[in-house]
């Protein structure tokens, strides 16, 4: 918890160790007990922030179906980034694997299973890929403060209607499978 609370004040670029411990009333060096170095700490930031957003996920998913629930977890994603920037930014730029059981892996399945209720199973990965572009780019230009007149959020409900459009609607093997002209 003093990790995050110190992530959350000074972010990933400015996170001290020796805050970490001086919060925890312990001396920098006993931090290593507990994480082998800083990529260790990070990877460990990065899970929790998982872990985090995956609840988030769920809590705006629960009780709705297909389109609804697709909705309300992009609401709870771009809240989560906006709340949550310091987070947000070490989820984001710190890759841990992907295994099985991670935090990592956990957000992962929860979302494609969403979107499967939605496309089926055959394009659930893609078209969650799809989403997850959606949302981090928005959550991305928010961050940068680049929208406004010129560059409205609007666009953002632009692109989740498209994604939904599509989403739900059928598409043959044959014309997903076609390259582009």
């Amino acid at each position: 918890m003093a990790a995050l609370e110190e992530l959350s004040s000074a972010g990933i670029r400015n996170l001290s160790l020796r805050n970490i411990a001086a919060t925890l009333g312990l001396a920098p060096n006993a931090l290593y007990r507990y994480f082998s170095d800083r990529a260790a700490l990070e990877e460990a930031l990065a899970d929790e922030c998982a872990r985090r957003l995956e609840m988030a996920l769920r809590k705006a998913a629960h009780g709705s179906v297909a389109a609804k629930a697709i909705r309300r977890m992009a609401g709870a994603y771009l809240r989560f980034a906006r709340e949550n920037r310091n987070l947000y930014e070490v989820f984001m730029s710190f890759q841990t694997p992907d295994r099985t059981g991670s935090p990592r892996q956990n957000l992962w399945s929860f979302t494609v299973e969403q979107v499967q209720s939605i496309t089926g199973e055959a394009h659930a990965k893609e078209a969650a890929v799809a989403l997850w572009a959606l949302l981090h780019g928005t959550a991305t230009l928010e961050a940068g403060q680049v929208l406004g007149d010129n560059k409205p959020a609007s666009g953002f409900e632009f692109g989740l209607n498209a994604w939904l459009l599509l989403a739900e609607t059928p598409v043959s093997v044959s014309r997903a499978n076609k390259s582009p002209r």
